[in-house]
């Protein structure tokens, strides 16, 4: 069968979608993702994934896409982060099967990753295209040189995030649309914009000034699932439905419930702070959800005495128990001397630590390997010089060392279980202590035995 391109691919596999959820760290699994198709959303990204330890790791392959083949779940892409291009591919080769698209998170570009490395051996390789997931630079020429390279390496299609790798956390700010309309204009495969996306009437205007193909959402949509219906639902509405999915596709982890539920409840529990330390504590599905239970319980009782009025006279465009947007608020910039406090901790926060050199000299390292360095002065940090091992064939780990089936101790054990297959280096120890248990029950009949005897007329 011939992989689909560009346009093409975006019209016939992905449907035209133009509502999109966003791939994010321990967030975009299977159950959130649901919820989202429900509400609106026309395709979905997974959380994204390490490649390096979706090769090494069958149980983080099982948990974050093998676990459940769902009809519903399509179309689907999923995400790599990876510095190697070889182990991106193999990662890609794993995971191809079980999605209709393969992205790469360019966000924090690698200079190997910038030359389309990545990209040319995966377009050559893979059975479904390749995308890719970037963020701009600075100048709109230098964004615009960068996604055409990517073009032509093989990228099928591109999602722009309209914020430099440094506007993160405090110093997030607005994400340009400019330089994403001029990408789009720039490359002749589709495009989606990411940034500025907090009501359904954003996604139409960003349409409108780019002329992207589609929309990517992530905070917008942890926060109202419901974005892309253009509502904004009572909370619980939604809590109460994602905690039914997550029982209907097990297993989920349960940071990633709890963080869904701090999100969606983000407003309300700024006002009920003790069933906050109590989300933050529990230690179980069935207590999360109580603690939403009493969040809407309390909610509800707001509701019944008048005080919705009163809660929107503040600084939220709905009550607080009302799915909308979190906005950061901006770095104070107070001028006490004649410095911009703002820019101050603009500059603070995107400092970089200088790359460690090849001799990992002290002034290079992390506060964490300064720390080991203080207690072993003989620590060495340079990875051409740590000892290399055969790792096990099954997980990864460090092989046995005399094992005859290439495995660590726990595969080889489960192997000689499972296939009555023995291995002479991994299951001596077992063998001397059944002969150890053998001797000492023969020792002890014998003595009982004598003992009963000696005592016997008959023995006299």
């Amino acid at each position: 069968m011939t992989k689909l391109q560009g346009f093409e691919f975006w019209r016939k596999t992905l449907k035209e979608a133009r509502f999109v959820v966003a791939p994010m760290v321990d967030q975009s699994e299977l159950a959130w993702r649901l919820l989202s198709r429900r509400h609106g959303a026309q395709l979905c990204y997974t959380p994204m994934l390490h490649a390096q330890v979706f090769v090494r790791d069958a149980n983080y392959r099982k948990e974050n896409l093998y676990n459940e083949v769902c009809e519903e779940d399509r179309p689907l892409i999923t995400q790599f982060c990876a510095n190697d291009p070889e182990v991106f591919l193999q990662a890609a080769l794993l995971a191809q099967d079980y999605c209709d698209a393969i992205d790469l998170n360019l966000g924090c570009p690698q200079m190997i990753a910038k030359r389309g490395l990545h990209i040319r051996l995966a377009n050559e390789k893979l059975s479904v295209p390749i995308t890719c997931k970037i963020r701009v630079f600075k100048e709109i020429e230098k964004t615009v040189r960068y996604a055409q390279m990517l073009e032509k390496a093989g990228c099928q299609l591109l999602t722009v995030h309209g914020r430099t790798k440094d506007q993160k956390g405090a110093v997030t700010g607005i994400a340009s649309w400019e330089h994403i309309k001029a990408v789009r204009k720039a490359v002749h495969i589709p495009v989606f914009a990411n940034g500025n996306i907090q009501h359904l009437s954003d996604v139409e205007r960003c349409i409108q000034e780019t002329g992207v193909q589609g929309v990517m959402s992530a905070e917008g949509n942890l926060h109202n699932p419901a974005v892309f219906e253009g509502r904004s639902p009572p909370v619980w509405e939604m809590a109460e439905e994602y905690l039914e999915l997550v029982k209907q596709y097990p297993p989920c982890s349960l940071s990633y419930v709890r963080a869904h539920l701090f999100k969606l409840w983000h407003h309300t529990l700024q006002i009920h702070q003790d069933l906050r330390e109590e989300l933050a504590k529990v230690k179980n599905l069935e207590a999360l959800a109580n603690v939403s239970k009493q969040l809407r319980l309390r909610c509800q009782e707001e509701t019944a005495k008048g005080k919705d009025v009163e809660e929107k006279h503040g600084s939220l465009p709905f009550p607080h128990w009302i799915c909308q947007p979190y906005v950061r608020p901006l770095p104070k910039e107070p001028v006490a001397n004649g410095t911009c406090q703002g820019s101050e901790v603009k500059k603070t926060m995107c400092q970089k630590r200088p790359l460690e050199d090849s001799d990992s000299s002290a002034y290079t390292l992390s506060k964490n390997k300064l720390k080991k360095r203080s207690r072993n002065p003989n620590k060495n940090f340079c990875p051409q010089q740590k000892p290399k091992y055969i790792k096990c064939d099954q997980c990864g780990n460090p092989k046995g060392n005399k094992c005859v089936f290439n495995l660590c101790r726990g595969c080889c054990k489960k192997k000689a279980f499972k296939e009555v297959a023995d291995c002479p280096s991994c299951t001596l120890g077992l063998y001397v202590f059944v002969d150890m248990y053998v001797a000492v029950l023969v020792f002890k009949t014998v003595t009982h035995l004598f003992l009963k005897n000696a005592f016997s007329p008959s023995f006299v």
